[in-house]
């Protein structure tokens, strides 16, 4: 009898704290997300800076002839001399896509960049880029959960310098600076891959890029300057 006793107690005890436990996760879950979302819409607000830097420079007047000749683009306010980022905003940028039939662009989806390679120009250890989506087949290499650039994609360099030319035929031209500075920095074989938490995060529900550009599933208030900039430079 005391052993039974005994038995029933400790399975209360264990119930109780797995009582406790749900109760801690339902208060700290909203956290999470807050913060996530928080973060999100940082690296929205740093990528609206960051691209703007980009159309205003001179350097880059190839980057602002060309972008209305772009499917999309991809923006990271920072991108760190190291390998994979998974958290943070190191190596965590934005792709909008232009949609055909309205010229209208799309909700940004968050992406992360790693295992870059810095040139010898580079000013320092991080640097910002602007990215180019030049044809279909990038487009949906980055519907994917991830792609290598350079394998089924290519990659190239854009022209720099004022008043700079050149026919420049690839599926991606990225652009790249590093305290205000040109950068040489080779993307060639780095990982693109999709960051779900923080989609999920700023659009409140599980989301993947296909609903969120194409079938447009989700939208947030949040994106309106930096579509706005985008829009308004690719004229």
């Amino acid at each position: 009898m005391k052993k039974t006793t005994r038995n029933n107690k400790g399975r209360g005890f264990l119930v109780a704290a797995y009582l406790i436990i749900l109760a801690l996760l339902a208060v700290n879950v909203p956290a999470v997300y807050a913060a996530d979302e928080t973060e999100a819409q940082g690296i929205v607000d740093k990528s609206r800076v960051t691209f703007t830097g980009f159309m205003k420079d001179k350097n880059y007047t190839w980057l602002q002839d060309n972008l209305k000749k772009a499917k999309g683009v991809l923006i990271f306010p920072q991108v760190l001399k190291a390998g994979f980022f998974f958290g943070g905003s190191g190596g965590t940028g934005v792709l909008m896509v232009r949609d055909k039939s309205t010229e209208s662009w799309s909700q940004p989806v968050f992406y992360t960049i790693g295992s870059v390679t810095f040139g010898l120009q580079i000013g320092g250890e991080a640097a910002e880029v602007v990215m180019l989506v030049m044809s279909e087949r990038a487009i949906d290499s980055l519907y994917a959960s991830s792609v290598k650039l350079g394998g089924d994609t290519s990659i190239a360099l854009g022209p720099v310098g004022a008043g700079a030319t050149g026919n420049v035929t690839a599926d991606f031209i990225s652009f790249a600076k590093s305290k205000g500075l040109y950068a040489g920095l080779n993307l060639q074989g780095s990982v693109i891959a999709v960051r779900d938490k923080l989609n999920h995060a700023y659009y409140h529900k599980a989301v993947s890029p296909v609903e969120i550009i194409v079938e447009k599933k989700a939208s947030n208030k949040g994106s309106s300057r930096l579509r706005s900039v985008v829009a308004k430079s690719a004229g």
